[in-house]
């Protein structure tokens, strides 16, 4: 199992052996540090932890196991977490060109915003007696029950929001800074944190 925390850099662009133009995102991934590896027999599941981006200050005994900004966990099976010790490094080296990942993160948060633009709702006429209402929403509740449904689709906060994006492609890995760069586009906006796993 491969897994790694990375930070969104910026988007860009390579071009393939025929010349077509391949939209890439940058992404700092690594080096992480495995911190902590759970076991069934004391924590009763199997996953291990790994620190990404070490705090440079002088770490007071009472954060001690923070040493690290962010610290994420990863389930893993009974078999493959024995192969990982404390300390241990991981980086874009556990990669190849070619493999196939899936990217998880934090969207980028758009505020309160209007069903037209959460939900893709069309707009009202513009004649025929519509007035200041155009994108409004119209009529939410029924005639039986005579209340609004729960999921009804209304506005409200967008963005902001855990999504993960599976079969993206690795298509190129530059082992001295510990950059990948994967086809297409990724959840978050710059520097946001990412999970990688194949």
């Amino acid at each position: 199992m491969k897994f790694i925390l990375g930070r969104k850099l910026k988007m860009s662009q390579v071009f393939d052996e025929n010349g077509n133009v391949i939209p890439v995102t940058l992404v700092e991934a690594g080096p992480c540090f495995i911190t902590q590896v759970k076991t069934e027999e004391k924590d009763k599941y199997s996953a291990v932890q790994i620190g990404f981006i070490p705090k440079k200050k002088n770490i007071k005994k009472t954060e001690k196991g923070k040493e690290f900004y962010f610290l994420k966990e990863f389930k893993c099976l009974k078999d493959e977490c024995s192969n990982f010790k404390i300390g241990d490094k991981i980086d874009v080296n556990i990669f190849e060109e070619g493999d196939k990942i899936k990217v998880s993160g934090i969207s980028k948060g758009k505020g309160y915003q209007g069903v037209i633009k959460r939900w893709d709702f069309k707009r009202k006429p513009g004649s025929h007696g519509t007035k200041h209402e155009e994108r409004a929403m119209g009529s939410t509740g029924s005639r039986y029950p005579q209340r609004v449904i729960k999921g009804r689709k209304m506005p409200g906060r967008t963005g902001s929001e855990r999504i993960t994006i599976k079969n993206l492609k690795i298509i190129k890995i530059d082992k001295e800074n510990n950059i990948l760069a994967i086809k297409g586009a990724v959840p978050g906006a710059k520097n946001t944190l990412l999970e990688i796993k194949q």
